[in-house]
């Protein structure tokens, strides 16, 4: 059965996991975060507001690194534990979480930890870091509770500081204050005008209604005579859902002094009890009180968010594990296993390369629009009409018959133009060879892309990917070949029967009256009708090689990429040593790197699952 003590723990422990393995919220990673979904208690202030001396009283321990400017420069998680008072009295101990073997008995060496884990990740430059360091504090002098120290609100930057510091100091609190499940203790002190608490500004913007607020009031003693505080504490000057907290911290003095902290939180309490102006509070004054009353309401948070959490929980696994298989597993070392990789990775890509040949992903169609539209209107503009024209054919017939004019029919000009006609069809077949090559080509282009197992390894994809053109301009050179036999069978061997069914020329006329006229007439007639008969032949030839053409496009190229696209590429790799087959699995480093990060944060939900489970839920 679940308590609601368990509750705190099992969120400290969450907490812990994400920061072991790189989750801490707003990372820039593009991975999901559990960390921000997780209460916490984020404790804001301005520098010299008192945040430090809150956080001490609570724990009743001087812990916390002191000084000029800004003290704090990365996030501390402070987790305290409450523990049974044993008879020896050394009870009271603090752990880190990147020393986890490691106690700290003396509390002046947490302060020096802290002090000196913040420069190692820094420098001692005074830069800020959103890297947080876990503490945990065990101690029967303490309630449950989970606190964020985070860097203290300034207005200017000091030496050695970028003027940026400022903002950035802004930015890295806000994404604490701003998640939904943040809890803001606002700590301003009593002695300046609560309208100007860098702390309240802050919480007024991201929780306007004030319900995830608690407001600290500090300093209370350290106002001037006959001034106090009530307006603020009672609700008047600034109200908040949850009831405000005044705070009379060590003085300077007393720190000097190394006043022991349980005294001063005495001397807190005579304070408030013994106060005219705020004695009617006293019972819910004072630093003991404001940690007993962040618990409770910490573990009513978390106790209301644990289903969200759950869920979110789920769903994250779910969409880690989606992911990690879309990126595969790590690349084995044995070559055997190498060669088998590679050759799933081919057949992966030919399975999708068909699939846009056979139509069951675009691209395909271009293919046939290639022999639809671009052939026929190719064909349709070849310049038959300049060749076949009434002067280039009286030349061709002429110069055809030498010396020796022909008696009935010109055959050797009818061979002439024809064969002439006949090579302007190299031009159309050949961009049919050329257009579908271009094709496949970005076919093969799109198909690499579009497979995923692909994406990890760009070494194998850029060989993969010259394989291919290597072997499609194979095909390329083939079909150009066949198509242009096409052409020239047709200029070797002419269809004798088409010429002997034409009708013969017959013309009819007085001979004997104007004879050089009607002779003319006739010599026109005649290379007209030479042209016509060859323009007939060719229309003939014309349909045969749309026809023909297109046939022998796809038996050459797209049958064969479809056949052995990559049976070359399959003998080549065969041949491989494994030094060279691991050459060709180098994954990209970037995916490298992504597949790590998935898995630590799938680790990480997982582990956050199991914390779960392991409590029974029925605490209220």
């Amino acid at each position: 059965m679940a308590t609601m003590e368990s509750l705190i723990e099992l969120v400290n422990r969450i907490q812990r996991a994400c920061t072991v393995l790189g989750d801490y919220g707003g990372d820039g990673a593009d991975l999901p975060t559990l960390w921000e979904s997780l209460p916490s208690v984020a404790v804001v202030g301005g520098q010299s507001s008192g945040k430090s001396s809150v956080l001490e009283s609570i724990v009743g321990r001087d812990f916390l690194p002191r000084g000029s400017g800004i003290v704090t420069r990365r996030p501390l998680v402070l987790q305290l534990h409450k523990t049974v008072k044993t008879e020896s009295g050394n009870t009271e101990y603090g752990e880190f979480l990147h020393l986890p073997k490691r106690r700290f008995n003396d509390f002046s060496a947490v302060r020096r930890e802290i002090q000196e884990e913040t420069d190692r990740m820094t420098g001692k430059s005074k830069m800020i870091s959103p890297i947080p360091i876990h503490l945990s504090i065990y101690s029967p002098n303490v309630v449950n509770l989970t606190l964020i120290d985070l860097p203290g609100l300034t207005k200017v930057a000091v030496d050695g500081q970028p003027e940026s510091i400022v903002s950035d100091i802004e930015n890295m609190v806000r994404s604490y204050v701003e998640k939904p499940n943040s809890i803001i203790l606002a700590i301003s002190p009593a002695n300046q005008d609560i309208a100007t608490s860098d702390a309240i500004k802050l919480a007024r913007e991201v929780d306007p209604s004030g319900v995830r607020t608690f407001g600290v009031l500090t300093k209370l003693d350290l106002m001037d005579r006959g001034t106090n505080a009530l307006d603020v504490l009672e609700g008047r000057a600034y109200r908040l859902q949850h009831p405000w907290v005044g705070i009379v911290n060590r003085s300077q003095a007393d720190i000097n002094k190394n006043v022991n902290m349980l005294a001063a939180r005495n001397k807190e309490r005579d304070y408030f009890l013994s106060s005219t102006e705020y004695g009617h509070l006293a019972n819910k004054m004072g630093s003991e009180y404001l940690a007993k009353l962040l618990s409770k309401h910490l573990k009513l948070v978390i106790n209301e968010k644990i289903p969200n959490i759950i869920s979110l929980i789920n769903k994250t696994i779910y969409e880690l594990e989606r992911e990690m298989n879309q990126i595969g597993a790590p690349v084995a070392v044995d070559a055997g296993a190498q060669l088998y990789t590679l050759l799933e990775l081919c057949r992966a890509f030919d399975r999708i390369f068909k699939e846009h040949l056979d139509g069951g992903r675009p691209g395909g169609d271009r293919i046939y629009g290639v022999f639809d539209n671009q052939l026929p209107a190719a064909l349709r503009k070849l310049p038959f009409d300049r060749h076949l024209s009434l002067q280039n054919v009286r030349k061709i017939v002429s110069e055809a018959d030498g010396y020796q004019p022909h008696l009935i029919a010109p055959e050797q000009g009818y061979r002439r133009l024809i064969e002439g006609s006949l090579n302007y069809f190299r031009g159309p077949a050949e961009a049919s060879v050329d257009a579908v090559h271009f094709v496949l080509k970005e076919l093969v282009r799109k198909s690499i892309a579009e497979t995923e197992e692909l994406k990890r390894f760009p070494t194998f994809q850029a060989e993969l990917a010259a394989a291919c053109y290597a072997a499609l301009e194979r095909f390329r050179i083939d079909s150009r070949k066949t198509t242009i036999r096409l052409v020239d069978m047709e200029s070797s061997y002419l269809t004798v029967d088409f010429f002997r069914r034409l009708p013969v020329e017959m013309e009819k006329g007085d001979i004997s009256s104007g004879f050089s006229s009607s002779v003319d007439h006739f010599a026109e007639g005649h290379f007209r009708k030479i042209a016509s008969n060859v323009y007939s032949y060719i229309k003939m030839i014309m349909e045969n090689l749309r026809i023909s053409i297109p046939k022998a496009v796809v038996h050459c190229q797209v049958r064969e990429a479809k056949r052995s696209l990559l049976d070359y590429f399959y003998a080549h790799l065969g041949k491989k040593e494994g030094k060279q087959l691991a050459r060709l699995l180098d994954e990209d480093p970037a995916l490298m790197e992504r597949r790590k990060q998935c898995s630590k944060r799938l680790e990480l939900y997982k582990n956050a699952r199991d914390e779960i489970d392991s409590i029974s839920w029925s605490t209220r």
